[in-house]
């Protein structure tokens, strides 16, 4: 019993470390990006700015939460992912930027292909590091590196196209400024490319998704660096693109690089989420042999369709409270599940036989209220759950 109370209370030092951290560092950058907004003197380019640039943000969040329905993150990481990515990633980013054009001087096009990827995919792959060393127990694999880099990447955008729009709206580099100018800058950052940012960060998600699953202490090390690395070349090429030909070369670098970048990521979220499906289930099955929760349930728990029906049937013969005991139930055994799946791959997360005691007695205790559907011959409630029966 000690020994699960000082497991618990590292766990929550480690939580309260994180949510001190991360509020210190968006304080701190919502002041710089608040000076940097107020200094730029032009209070109407900057309402047509955050206008224009709010745009994509809810439909590309909407496809990061669909992606992250299996096991969803907590609501408030995700939204301080957001702010991470709006507030801290953009001022570090231009601090350091700064900074290195007065010590160090360098041409634009250095600045634009080396130092902003480096300096902008390192602030926003800082707050992925920072989940992986403080609140580990929310990180279960590559997945979930996907989302929270995606919603870092979507707060970075967010931001960076206020500025960007805004300095279209007032006019820069001789251009004549504008609705025009500004809107005709909307289309192509905000409609035609509003995941480059999250896509970029992707990389650093899926490097340190690596390193969560790994039993090898040399991957664990080097995966998060490789990640960040790609990112930085994806930038990289992306900024080079801009500049090549006088901006000509974008369009081609878009339909060559940034569409096949963009479906191969998503392509490779999809076939993530399909295996961790299959991944969950056998770690089920394995709870279930040990006596954990009835096999009988586990259609029901793993795949997308058949936990709808179980939610809804639920609602319908009990009411609210037997849908909630139901999507409770649920996310208990999905999230014993990925913490037993890293048991049988032999990298389980500190103290994680006190965790998942904790889920089997959530779902025992939740068992009593729960309404299931009526008993179907196995061929039906495989085609409810996709084939898994």
């Amino acid at each position: 019993m000690r020994a699960y109370t000082l497991r618990t209370m590292h766990r929550r030092t480690h939580s309260a470390t994180f949510t001190v951290l991360v509020s210190v560092a968006l304080l701190a950058g919502a002041l710089v990006m608040g000076a940097v907004l107020m200094l730029s003197g032009a209070p109407l380019a900057l309402v047509v700015g955050t206008v224009l640039a709010a745009v994509p943000v809810l439909p590309v969040v909407g496809c990061y939460l669909w992606l992250d329905r299996y096991e969803p993150e907590p609501r408030s990481l995700l939204a301080l992912g957001l702010g991470w990515g709006a507030l801290v990633a953009t001022a570090v980013a231009l601090v350091l930027q700064f900074f290195d054009s007065f010590a160090f001087g360098g041409t634009d096009a250095f600045r634009a292909v080396v130092v902003a990827p480096v300096t902008e995919e390192g602030a926003k792959g800082l707050f992925i590091v920072l989940l992986l060393l403080f609140r580990r127990q929310e990180f279960d694999g590559i997945l979930d590196g996907i989302v929270y880099a995606g919603m870092v990447g979507i707060g970075f955008a967010f931001t960076e196209n206020i500025l960007y729009l805004a300095s279209a709206y007032v006019g820069v580099d001789g251009s004549t400024g504008g609705l025009e100018s500004a809107v005709g800058l909307f289309i192509f950052r905000c409609l035609f490319s509003p995941f480059a940012h999250p896509v970029f960060t992707a990389f650093t998600g899926i490097g340190v998704g690596i390193a969560v699953l790994s039993r090898n202490r040399t991957v664990r090390v080097l995966a998060p660096i490789g990640g960040y690395a790609l990112a930085v070349c994806a930038h990289g090429l992306w900024n080079a693109s801009m500049m090549l030909q006088g901006g000509d070369g974008a369009v081609a670098t878009y339909l060559f690089l940034m569409i096949p970048a963009f479906l191969l990521v998503a392509a490779f979220a999809l076939w993530m989420r399909a295996r961790e499906g299959r991944l969950l289930a056998a770690a089920l099955a394995d709870c279930a042999a040990r006596g954990y929760l009835p096999a009988a349930e586990i259609p029901w728990l793993v795949r997308l369709p058949g936990r709808r029906v179980c939610r809804r049937h639920a609602q319908q013969a009990g009411g609210v409270q037997a849908r909630r005991a139901m999507s409770d139930y649920q996310r208990e055994a999905i999230e014993l599940a990925y913490l037993h799946h890293r048991y049988l791959r032999g990298a389980p997360p500190p103290g994680f036989a006190a965790v998942g005691q904790q889920h089997i007695d959530a779902m025992r205790e939740l068992r009593p209220r729960l309404i299931w559907p009526p008993a179907q011959p196995v061929r039906q409630v495989a085609a409810v759950n996709g084939g898994v029966a």
